[in-house]
């Protein structure tokens, strides 16, 4: 049993760099990668496109799809290495896995947030051409948020823009360290369940 779940282990490990492969070469979609691309296409595009079909994973413009696919192949290839190395596995250790996959996957977009947040900031103070597409694009992630923050802390007042920007980069910060850290004791309880 122990060599069919290191296999299983060895497999989701490879089948997960395929898949931050494919990732990565949609970032570039210019270049021409010809038959390679399309093995690998055949290989990662039907697992990828089964988390596509979830809406709440796309933020705007972005599809956090990936992340989560990915994220459900580490906890996969963690459960199949633990068996592999010890022969058998507690509820506790499963669920603790699992919320980690899950905040891994917020944490990433808490983090992504903070960065377009940022530079939106650094775009208004240093009063950069906001119209070319790059401010567009950190345009259309910025004021969702800001929208919400606002909507949430100042309700029908009117702030100034910079304020509710600096608000927003707190909400996140602020957010990703007790989230980081409710998480860190939540797993630490999940493990020690003698299930």
């Amino acid at each position: 049993m122990n060599i069919v779940m290191n296999i299983l282990a060895g497999l989701t490990s490879l089948y997960l760099i395929l898949i931050f492969i494919r990732v990565l070469m949609t970032w570039f979609s210019g270049m021409q990668y010809g038959r390679p691309l399309e093995i690998l296409c055949h290989i990662t595009d039907p697992y990828l496109n089964w988390f596509q079909r979830f809406s709440f994973l796309r933020l705007g413009a972005f599809d956090l799809s990936p992340v989560a696919a990915m994220a459900i192949l580490s906890v996969a290839h963690t459960v199949f290495n633990t068996l592999g190395r010890g022969g058998r596995i507690r509820f506790g250790i499963i669920a603790a896995m699992l919320i980690s996959a899950v905040w891994s996957a917020v944490s990433f977009v808490l983090g992504f947030c903070t960065i377009v947040l940022i530079l939106r900031l650094i775009a208004y103070f240093i009063n950069a051409n906001i119209y070319s597409s790059f401010w567009r694009v950190i345009d259309s992630i910025s004021q969702p948020i800001l929208f919400q923050v606002n909507r949430f802390f100042f309700r029908k007042r009117i702030v100034r823009y910079s304020t509710g920007i600096i608000l927003s980069i707190l909400v996140m910060i602020i957010s990703s360290i007790v989230g980081g850290i409710f998480i860190s004791i939540l797993q630490q309880l999940l493990i020690r369940l003698p299930l």
